[in-house]
């Protein structure tokens, strides 16, 4: 089923808040980057960045955890053969993945769960 999504440019806004809560509650950090990588492909890395940071600066422990784990898959490379949007030709607004000011934000909260 990933596969199929993973070729479109685009998916549904309906899909985001599903494809955050399954990365952020799958304990397994091979699983989690699945939905990562779909969400930062359709959705793109700021979006996905800044509603993992949410979740850190807001979640349960349980939540925080999640998030640190899928934080490291969030940094998933965009590769042209990957999704028609990055394709030659491709429309994709660049500031969907500009990350830079999400990133300071996870490094200045203190709130991380204990390891």
């Amino acid at each position: 089923m990933r596969e199929p999504l993973l070729e479109r440019a685009y998916l549904p806004e309906e899909f985001f808040t599903p494809l955050m809560a399954a990365a952020v509650y799958d304990p397994d950090p091979s699983f989690c980057l699945w939905f990562v990588e779909l969400a930062v492909y359709a959705f793109g890395r700021r979006r996905v960045m800044t509603a993992l940071l949410d979740y850190l600066r807001t979640g349960t422990d349980a939540e925080k955890a999640g998030a640190e784990r899928a934080w490291y898959c969030a940094h998933v490379p965009l590769r042209a053969d990957r999704s028609p949007a990055y394709a030659p030709g491709g429309r994709r607004d660049p500031s969907m993945d500009d990350s830079h000011d999400v990133k300071d934000g996870w490094r200045e909260t203190p709130s991380r769960p204990a390891r």
